[in-house]
């Protein structure tokens, strides 16, 4: 037997008859009733309304108190029901201000001065004092739980993102920003950026934008930036270009790449001649720092926030990285965006799971409640499994990465955690998207609408697999990190799933879960054995599905380890069995198919552009 999550008090069993609320009793009782007597017109949908996101979590509070010591926890616990109730009560109704007025840039005052404002409403500026409130930020930093103090920041975030009205996406660059600056060793001048950007006081928060993208757009930055640096006397740079792609363009600082100038002129070329600088965005004035702003981008989703095109026509800025290592200087800050874009994409399938589930509840057709159709269930279940391997995956990430900051992470910690990030972010993006479109279309033709406040989170969700690299550039990010590692990484990757797996052996009922993923970390194995021998190309094509793989093999492990546990639910089973049916290592099967062998891509070449890109034709 199958059991669905408890909400509400109320356990619901698929297939079987649910006891009926009062309120669900009185919206049947409704429909039976005349027009006009009525107390309530229920040919208006009912809006679906959650409570505290964190008490009505289940999985995340059976996490926690598997994984945090009792006294962490007790504090911790206090604190996101706390939270939970702010969350509900007063930064929802912020969050939906900001939907509601989004940025505006004022090129020019009344006067014909040119002023480059970007005029933000009054709840985004709130946001911004919220977070400082919260440590959304600092709790990462201060470390007071030690190695849990990042996982602990990862699962405020994640309960404030879909309330947040899109400033989770300036947090991200601002965390980015303090990573790197910790990695440099807190250097002296960097010392009041940092106490800024870590500190819980919102008269002095600062929040940081990431300003990498430039003309030729895309994460290709080693061929696509042409920003210039140019040495001033003191010490300090001026840089020169044009930055295509600003998110949060109203923070207070930025970290961008530039190219240094020698004293002709001539600039190194290649990833190896770009460095890493620190600017502020204002002075003490409030003036730009030599900075233009082109445009606001009309962007689809994110509408909240300020995305802008930038020059920079000499704008003070300090050198942070050694010259000519700013690729490498940006790497713990695309670790910890990637993370929290991982992050967002599991808060926003817990949210439109949430609403659906609601929905369900008070929604009536074809004479019942949505909730009695097993088919309508059965499609919110499905979404169910896939947001709780998502989130056991992004708390395994978290995980890891408190240890590494702590130094508890053992060498074979760090290597999974490489590689498992890039992994979590391409393959969350993904089910974040799917999920959203599944949730929408389980509202009918109410969740299309604007009002509802469903469109915007599917708009604010597909951005997920496209920032910080799309799906095919992490694919080729985690081949890699195999490379680099020199397989080692494949070999601690295996060693841990068999762990998890071994933790599961005797428990009951997770047996069939148990061989599938056992067979498919073996189907992975041959493939990359018989990858060895093939050409580049091979493994080029086969990046995706073997990222899918990874993500798929893992997440099967996490749901079991975590239905092994003492105390664990029927839920918690049968989402392991439900998660493990699916095919777990689609490389293997696609390889088998014959997806990669020689010349398949010129065949994918003949698919899109036509015969004569395989040199038939005319």
């Amino acid at each position: 037997r199958c059991q669905a999550p408890s909400v509400k008090g109320i356990s619901t069993i698929v297939g079987q008859e649910q006891p009926v609320s009062t309120q669900e009793k009185q919206v049947l009782e409704d429909l039976e009733m005349p027009l006009a007597r009525r107390p309530t017109e229920t040919l208006f949908q009912e809006q679906p309304k959650t409570g505290n996101q964190y008490l009505e979590d289940t999985l995340l509070r059976s996490y926690l108190k598997t994984h945090l010591p009792p006294k962490i926890l007790e504090e911790v616990h206090q604190d996101l029901e706390r939270f939970g109730n702010r969350l509900l009560t007063k930064i929802q109704p912020l969050g939906w201000e900001c939907e509601l007025n989004p940025p505006v840039f004022r090129q020019f005052d009344a006067w014909g001065q040119r002023v480059d404002r970007i005029d933000t409403c009054s709840a985004w500026r709130r946001m911004k004092e919220i977070s400082a409130e919260e440590g959304l930020i600092a709790e990462a930093y201060e470390r007071r739980y030690s190695n849990w103090s990042r996982l602990y920041q990862a699962v405020k975030l994640y309960l404030f993102s879909t309330s947040s009205g899109g400033f989770s996406c300036p947090l991200a660059m601002t965390d980015g920003a303090a990573k790197v600056i910790e990695s440099l060793g807190i250097p002296g001048f960097l010392k009041s950026a940092f106490d800024r950007l870590t500190s819980r006081d919102p008269k002095k928060f600062w929040t940081s934008g990431q300003w990498m993208t430039e003309r030729r757009g895309g994460s290709d930055v080693a061929n696509g930036t042409e920003t210039v640096a140019r040495r001033q006397p003191d010490g300090t740079y001026r840089l020169y270009g044009f930055k295509w792609f600003t998110s949060a363009a109203d923070s207070d600082m930025t970290l961008t790449l530039a190219r240094i100038a020698d004293a002709e002129g001539q600039c190194p070329q290649g990833s190896r001649g770009l460095s890493l600088f620190f600017l502020r965005v204002r002075d003490e004035e409030g003036k730009l720092n030599n900075i233009q702003v082109q445009r606001l981008k009309d962007k689809l989703g994110t509408r909240q926030m300020a995305t802008a095109e930038l020059w920079l026509q000499g704008a003070r800025a300090e050198l942070i990285s050694a010259e000519g290592r700013g690729t490498a200087s940006i790497s713990n800050m695309l670790n910890i965006t990637r993370i929290h874009n991982v992050i967002a994409a599991v808060a926003s399938m817990r949210r439109m799971i949430s609403l659906s589930r609601e929905y369900a509840r008070r929604r009536v057709a074809f004479g019942k409640l949505l909730k009695d159709h097993p088919l309508h269930v059965q499609t919110i279940a499905r979404m169910e499994v896939q947001w709780r391997g998502a989130f056991l995956l992004l708390m395994e990430v978290v995980r890891l990465l408190g240890l590494a900051e702590t130094n508890l992470a053992s060498e074979q910690d760090q290597l999974l955690l490489r590689l498992l990030i890039p992994v979590a972010k391409l393959y969350t993006g993904k089910q974040a998207t799917a999920v959203a479109v599944e949730a929408m279309e389980s509202f009918g033709g109410q969740g299309y609408m604007e009002d509802t406040g469903v469109p915007v989170i599917l708009r604010d969700t597909l951005v997920l697999s496209i920032w910080e690299g799309t799906t095919n550039i992490l694919s080729l990010d985690v081949l890699r990190s195999l490379a680099k590692s020199q397989g080692q990484v494949m070999a601690v990757f295996l060693s841990t799933v068999q762990k998890k797996l071994e933790l599961a052996l005797g428990t009951a009922g997770l047996a069939p879960a148990l061989q599938r993923v056992r067979d498919a970390a073996g189907s992975l194995s041959q493939f990359l054995e018989k990858a060895g021998s093939e050409p580049a190309v091979t493994m080029e094509l086969a990046a995706r599905d073997f990222s899918y793989s990874l993500a798929r093999i893992y997440t099967g492990a996490l749901l079991m380890e975590h239905a092994a546990r003492p105390g664990a639910s029927s839920a918690d089973t049968c989402a392991a069995l439900r998660w493990c049916n699916q095919e777990l290592c689609p490389v293997a099967v696609e390889s088998g198919s014959g997806s990669y062998r020689a010349g398949a891509a010129l065949q994918d070449s003949a698919l899109v552009y036509g015969d004569s890109a395989m040199g038939y034709g005319d």
